[in-house]
């Protein structure tokens, strides 16, 4: 894989993190889904597209196998966190249960806004790899073509 290409697979990752974060923060105050209960807050798992361990061990590949073994990253799962939802006592509430708990997902603003930041910034970052890459790739055609 190509620098670029490598980068576009770490902006589609991160994109998808952020739609992630997003629902979430969007669902902070949901507490009957079309399944009955409280939104389950949800984070996405990522990682290496091939072998890693692979790419390490270069005692056993020429330079050439170890570029074509750079494979970029991938979304493993969406899993559902599974920190217990918080229960607040709010008799009044018409979604609360029979003893005047509502159940509202484990949702930390806080954590989630620290996580949007982060990955907003490694989206920003394979942009500039991306840019880079390019400006790369141009001034060597530019080169080539002087040669």
């Amino acid at each position: 894989m190509h620098a670029m290409e490598i980068s576009r697979t770490g902006l589609e990752v991160e994109w998808r993190r952020l739609e992630v974060i997003s629902e979430n923060l969007a669902n902070a105050g949901t507490v009957r889904t079309a399944g009955g209960g409280a939104y389950q807050p949800r984070h996405l798992i990522s990682g290496p597209r091939g072998e890693f361990s692979a790419y390490l061990d270069r005692s056993h590949a020429s330079a050439t196998a170890q570029d074509e073994r750079l494979d970029g990253v991938m979304v493993y799962a969406i899993e559902p966190d599974a920190t217990p939802p918080r229960r607040a006592h709010e008799p009044d509430n018409p979604q609360a249960d029979a003893d005047g708990f509502v159940t509202y997902p484990a949702i930390n603003h806080a954590e989630q806004m620290v996580l949007m930041a982060k990955t907003a910034r490694v989206y920003e970052a394979n942009i500039v790899a991306m840019n880079t890459a390019r400006q790369m790739y141009a001034k060597a055609l530019e080169l080539g073509m002087r040669g």
